[in-house]
């Protein structure tokens, strides 16, 4: 599983000239699923992102979590985090899970972290969606639960 972790002040995601999704101070997540994940690497990355340090304290350090400061997700599911770039112009997506597996197991990150006390919104999985953020810090941190 990889996810990129935007630190934002807000985000929202559109389909269809809707907004379907957004939240407020917390993380904007782009969440991309392979073949081989499965129960651990959710585990994995729920708790990383949970208890991740990268919201200031009093003193301007990074040293508070999501929970400390009481944010929200904003969860989108991207299989393009998958793309194998490496032969010609064209990105190819086969590491990137089957659709049915890979909404489930989003499914199941966004209820883990919903069970950890955090509200999260998503997007609409499969759906063309413009997403747009005010990245704070920039911070922006690519998770992967395979370098662990």
């Amino acid at each position: 599983m990889r996810v990129i972790i935007q630190k934002v002040t807000s985000s929202q995601v559109t389909v269809d000239n809707e907004v379907v999704g957004k939240s407020g101070v917390g993380l904007l997540l782009l969440v991309g699923v392979t073949h081989d994940d499965q129960a651990e690497d959710i585990d994995y990355c729920v708790r990383k992102i949970i208890n991740m340090r990268i919201f200031e304290d009093e003193n301007q350090k990074m040293n508070l979590s999501l929970k400390d400061v009481n944010g929200s997700i904003l969860s989108i599911s991207q299989f393009t985090l998958y793309a194998d770039t490496k032969k010609g112009n064209r990105p190819s997506f086969v590491h990137a899970a089957k659709p049915e597996q890979a909404n489930a197991l989003y499914e199941q990150f966004n209820e883990q972290l919903r069970q950890a006390d955090v509200v999260v919104e998503t997007g609409v999985f499969g759906a063309m969606m413009e997403v747009s953020l005010v990245n704070d810090g920039p911070v922006t941190i690519i998770l992967d639960s395979k370098n662990k």
